[in-house]
């Protein structure tokens, strides 16, 4: 054997990788199997949901803008972001398969963090939009246009993909030659690099380094982006004024809230003590799922454009009924 295979064996001798990981889920929780019955429910109503509201922006043609450009992107994400997690999960903690093998669990890591960091940069997107309205109403529809929108949203796509597929490919190198027990109800990129027996430093960089560009960087931004508007808004004399401007703000500014208070939270507290496992898992199981099940019910609800749309369609769809009943 001579030196290069001698040293190939050696690197791969380094690197333990184990066959498959083992998801331990919460511990030591009766009637558990009832939470993850209801996280099935908030699957179904998520995809049912936003299914409606894909549907309802593909059918209506008043609804082909930029900014609802931006909600479909948002709903796209929703639904794959739910998929890519939480059927998963019912298989593993619902029929007791709790094992995941290595390749299918850094899949699963990988696509379950893409798609909270491309809604987390559609929320900013949503902001950018907002913020130009608001404050440029009269170039708004020279400077919001489907191209720079489309263009926005395909540079996030890219970026987010390369970022995130490099943080996941870095615990490629991580030799896991001790214990296998992932403490998460998913392959989540912390529990699982905390295992690895070598030298995990990049991995904590990449961690944080990620956490910073898919979470902390949009929410800065986002919060700028109101402020800007808050100024735009004082200038404003009429309180009628102002407070029609704000109240198309409301739906997105309901979002935001309930998609970053959970994540920042549990980090903060995961930080500043010791917060139990069984908390976490469950703070972070609702922050994937519960945020897509209510953004397609906010834009559904709340959204006076989506409301028209939805009765123009059932209308329509009424007397194509009728009219065809009738030939």
């Amino acid at each position: 054997m001579g030196s290069e295979e001698k040293a190939a064996a050696l690197l791969n001798a380094t690197f333990v990788r184990p066959a498959r990981f083992y998801l331990s889920g919460f511990s030591n929780i009766p009637h558990v199997k009832y939470y993850f019955v209801f996280l099935c429910f908030v699957y179904v109503f998520t995809v049912l949901g936003n299914g409606l509201l894909l549907s309802v922006i593909c059918l209506a043609k008043s609804l082909h803008t930029p900014r609802y450009m931006i909600v479909f992107n948002l709903a796209v994400t929703d639904l794959c972001g739910s998929t890519a997690l939480t059927p998963k999960l019912l298989d593993m903690f619902l029929l007791e398969r709790r094992h995941i093998a290595y390749e299918a669990c850094l899949s699963n890591m990988f696509f379950v963090l893409f798609f909270l960091a491309v809604q987390s940069w559609t929320l900013l997107t949503m902001a950018y939009d907002r913020c130009v309205a608001i404050c440029f109403p009269l170039k708004y529809h020279s400077v919001v246009t489907g191209a720079s929108i489309g263009a926005v949203l395909l540079s996030v796509w890219a970026s987010l993909l390369g970022l995130v597929a490099f943080t996941v490919g870095v615990i490629d190198r991580l030799s896991f030659c001790g214990s296998v027990v992932v403490r998460s109800f998913f392959c989540d990129h912390a529990p699982v690099y905390k295992l690895a027996c070598n030298d995990a430093y990049f991995s904590n960089i990449m961690a944080f380094v990620g956490f910073v560009g898919a979470i902390v960087l949009p929410l800065i931004l986002i919060v700028l982006t109101y402020v800007w508007i808050s100024v735009a808004l004082s200038r404003i004399a009429s309180a009628e004024e102002r407070l029609k401007a704000l109240r198309t703000c409301t739906s997105h500014l309901i979002i935001v809230a309930i998609f970053f208070l959970p994540i920042l939270g549990s980090n903060i507290a995961s930080v500043a003590s010791s917060l139990h496992p069984n908390a976490r898992i469950m703070n972070s199981s609702l922050t994937h799922t519960i945020p897509a099940l209510l953004n397609p019910i906010i834009y559904s609800l709340k959204t006076e454009e989506v409301l028209i749309s939805i009765k123009k369609l059932y209308k329509r769809n009424r007397l194509s009924n009728f009219t065809s009943s009738k030939i």
